[in-house]
């Protein structure tokens, strides 16, 4: 089969705008593989097969196996990358806040932004011959902020080279958790404050020193003609909102002790950011509110790693954050 004949190398990593995988794709589509024992598997998989390398379960390989040969050392690097973005994936709040995701393959990015009044959204109706009302969209003045987020692996090969890939996944997973983390962190501080940091979010203030549901429907009010669909609070913001007599019904009780996922009195999706500041809360339409900007995915020293160099090599991903409408986005502020 042609997996077994292709040339890896270390060129593979360097192809612009693709990663390890798509340059394997290229060279031995999947679609190829239709009706055989290998249906279902990626080109990067395949040639795991190849060379007998298992990555997971009690029974996975120890990391020499990657460097038996030239080409089976050449699958190292993805193989860190892979469980990078698994450890993101599964503490991955984003994709229940992001409306959009745009890849861009330079440090330089303008947004979109559109702020259409009230009269625009009302869609009136328009006599035969007139011209139809017009809504403006235009390229914001600032650049969307990147930031790099990563960690550096500190270990030599000879410390690690008998160790189960299963155990090291394990470590990988949580460089990704920490980078989703830091990740959500960069999000939060744009619903707030706006992409250049100067554009607060409107804000509602509640009644008294704690949420009480008549200041969610303050919230969800606010929002109008958004709608609410996603809350964002804090450890201490959480514990006050799990106090209001409302979240309490049996409803929403029943999902929570069921499955640990908390919905509020009014639908929305209740999500529990540590890294928030307590007294607020957050209310979005995730379908328009936040867009999220990648420079590649997780990114690694390719070289170093297939010449065995784990010392100091570093795990990054390069994102950003733009508020798309400003209007979606509000904060609830009590206890000040």
């Amino acid at each position: 089969m042609k997996y077994e004949s292709i040339r890896l190398e270390k060129g593979m990593y360097g192809v612009p705008g693709k990663s390890f995988t798509q340059v394997l794709e290229g060279l031995d589509p999947s679609d190829g593989y239709a009706g055989t024992p290998m249906e279902g598997l990626d080109a990067y998989q395949r040639q795991l097969k190849r060379f007998d390398i298992r990555v997971g379960g009690p029974s996975s390989d120890k990391i020499e196996k990657f460097f038996q040969t030239g080409d089976s050392a050449a699958l190292f690097p993805e193989y860190v990358s892979r469980a990078v973005r698994q450890g993101m994936e599964q503490a991955n709040l984003l994709p229940d806040l992001v409306a959009a995701t745009t890849q861009i393959e330079s440090l330089d990015y303008r947004t979109i932004t559109s702020d259409p009044s009230e009269d625009d959204r009302s869609l009136k109706p328009v006599a035969e011959g007139a011209q139809l009302p017009q809504t403006g969209v235009t390229v914001k003045d600032k650049l969307v902020k990147l930031n790099k987020r990563g960690r550096m692996l500190v270990a030599s090969y000879e410390a690690l080279r008998f160790q189960r890939l299963d155990l090291f996944t394990v470590t990988l997973r949580q460089i990704g958790s920490a980078i989703a983390r830091s990740q959500l962190s960069d999000a939060i501080a744009v619903l707030l404050s706006g992409d250049g940091g100067d554009e607060p979010a409107e804000t509602v203030a509640a009644a008294g020193s704690t949420p009480v549901y008549g200041d969610l429907i303050n919230l969800w009010s606010g929002l109008s003609p958004y709608t609410l669909n996603t809350m964002l609070a804090s450890t201490a913001a959480m514990k006050d909102l799990l106090s209001v007599a409302e979240f309490k019904d049996a409803t929403a009780g029943l999902n929570f002790q069921g499955t640990g996922k908390l919905i509020s009195p009014l639908g929305a999706k209740l999500l529990h950011a540590p890294q928030m500041e307590a007294g607020k809360i957050i209310g979005l339409d995730k379908t328009c509110a936040l867009e999220m900007v990648q420079a590649g995915g997780v990114t690694t020293d390719s070289d170093r790693l297939i010449d065995r160099q784990l010392e100091r090599t570093a795990v990054s991903v390069t994102a950003g954050f733009a508020r798309l409408f400003d209007g979606a986005v509000r904060v609830l502020t009590y206890g000040a």
